[in-house]
């Protein structure tokens, strides 16, 4: 059986270090913020190449803190990509903002950068570029136009840890950047947590206060706030596995370059990736138009893969009252249909990654694309 992502052999290679942090906080009993997790906020920083870390409970609370540190709020605007985790337009909506969509590059599948003018409207407020599956998107551009129309800019890096963008860390490059630590990204927490990093130390500051009640200090409320405070235990495991990740990075990165050498001529689409990037590679997306019976046929020999993500944020239900409908952002709802990620993470053995796409390979030559 080949996972799709397996937590345990990452652990089996840091066990000693993981329990000694933990045994560390224990003895410590500093159980909500502390020492460890202003360590690794600073730690966090300084790998994005930034001047500060606030270390939050999850990534939507991330994101949501950054939203409001930069002022957004009931009446503005704020533009992204459907094709995203729902969580990115639920911290907008958190804010009583509108989000505006634009559709995805159909190369890359990151926001489309020649149509945000068309979005802009006098109440926009921000642009959400998305990192997707660990490609930074055309960023330029997109500071471009933020200049002339004074939008900030928000990167959604929770995908992103360790990107790279024309020398610059994903999470660097806009005004405020969020990172996401699921269990199952490239960084995770033993849990969830969050981190908004930045270079504007006003920000930085509002987000510290949010995140704990709007405290200036201890029962001194400044700020309406909330309680999105990240767990001792999670800045201790954070600490220990970001002095691993550039080594799983490169690991991933090798992975992804011996899928897409295997699945060459295989009749699905490998993932494109811009010259101008570091990819990471939190999801190795290959497209077929059978999606779903390849991943049915993969499922029969034990090998589980993904989804992300079917329905682009547009099509769900929740957000129906936003008004769009099917056939508005046909490169999101396209890669919807036939997106599929394949196993990835940094234990991969190439005997894996060979059944993989082997497995991919088989299916493609029994199934042949019809001809029109």
């Amino acid at each position: 059986m080949v996972p799709y992502l397996d937590l345990k052999a990452q652990y089996q290679t840091i066990k000693d270090e993981i329990q000694s942090a933990l045994i560390g906080v224990l003895e410590s009993c500093q159980f909500v913020l502390g020492r460890e997790v202003g360590a690794f906020e600073k730690e966090f920083a300084n790998y994005c190449g930034t001047q500060h870390g606030v270390a939050v409970n999850s990534g939507t609370s991330a994101l949501h803190m950054a939203m409001l540190a930069a002022d957004i709020g009931p009446g503005d605007e704020v533009i992204t990509t459907p094709m995203t985790f729902v969580a990115t337009v639920a911290a907008i909506r958190y804010t009583g903002a509108r989000p505006v969509f634009v559709d995805c590059d159909p190369k890359y599948y990151n926001i489309d950068v020649t149509k945000i003018e068309a979005a802009i409207s006098e109440k926009t407020k921000a642009i959400v570029p998305i990192h997707l599956y660990g490609q930074p998107a055309d960023m330029d551009p997109v500071l471009d136009i933020a200049k002339r129309h004074n939008l900030m800019v928000i990167e959604d890096a929770a995908q992103a840890h360790g990107a790279e963008y024309k020398g610059r860390r994903a999470g660097s490059i806009g005004d405020l950047g969020c990172f996401s630590f699921y269990a199952g990204k490239n960084l995770g927490a033993y849990g969830e947590g969050g981190c908004v990093v930045t270079d504007n130390a006003e920000r930085a500051e509002k987000i510290r206060m949010m995140r704990d009640w709007g405290q200036k200090k201890k029962f001194e409320h400044v700020l309406p706030g909330f309680n999105y405070r990240m767990d001792g235990f999670q800045g201790a495991v954070l600490r220990v596995k970001l002095r691993y990740l550039e080594q799983w990075t490169e690991a991933r990165r090798r992975h992804a370059a011996q899928y897409t050498e295997l699945l060459a001529n295989s009749g699905v689409t490998v993932p494109a990736v811009s010259p101008d990037v570091r990819h990471v590679f939190h999801i190795y997306a290959i497209c077929s138009p059978n999606r779903d019976a390849l991943q049915a046929a993969l499922g029969e020999h034990e090998i589980q893969s993904g989804k992300h993500y079917p329905d682009p944020v547009h099509l769900l239900p929740v957000h129906g009252d936003l008004g769009y409908k099917p056939g508005d952002f046909p490169v999101a709802e396209q890669l919807g249909r036939e997106e599929l990620s394949l196993p990835m993470f940094a234990e991969l053995t190439e005997d894996q990654l060979a059944a993989v796409a082997q497995e991919v390979r088989q299916w493609r030559l029994s199934n042949p694309a019809p001809t029109s």
